[in-house]
């Protein structure tokens, strides 16, 4: 099983961020954090790499269905979106697979919510991919 679906943009960065921000909102998503590792590494490390953000995205009833059935599964939380530069005017987006939420606990019970949250994540990607494509 792949961990990530991956789709790119014909799009700069800086124009990519919100339109995913909007797309995972659609489907219920709110962005939880914002981590920009690009900065996080130049003013720990002082290290360079390229525009790169982690989206903590999370949908408040599927996480409440989650966690009713195991709450260790808040470990796995939020769903993680990646957002980050690949060439000109070009911009990945790397979204986690929900069904990790069910391998690694190993409970099948979780696998509606997974299958739920899947099918959000990917409308929300195809949606950024129909808009842009």
């Amino acid at each position: 099983m792949d961990y990530a679906r991956t789709i790119t943009l014909d799009m700069p960065y800086e124009q990519a961020v919100p339109k995913v921000k909007e797309a995972f909102q659609a489907q219920g998503f709110g962005t939880l954090t914002e981590i920009d590792v690009r900065a996080t590494l130049k003013n720990k490390l002082d290290a360079d790499m390229e525009p790169y953000v982690i989206l903590g995205a999370c949908n408040p009833q599927l996480a409440h269905r989650a966690l009713d059935i195991d709450r260790q599964i808040g470990l796995l939380l939020p769903c993680n979106v990646v957002v980050r530069v690949t060439g000109d005017n070009q911009t990945l987006v790397h979204a986690l697979n929900p069904q990790v939420m069910v391998t690694v606990p190993e409970l099948d019970d979780l696998k509606p919510i997974a299958d739920d949250a899947e099918h959000r994540i990917n409308t929300a990607l195809d949606a950024l991919t129909t808009a842009n494509g």
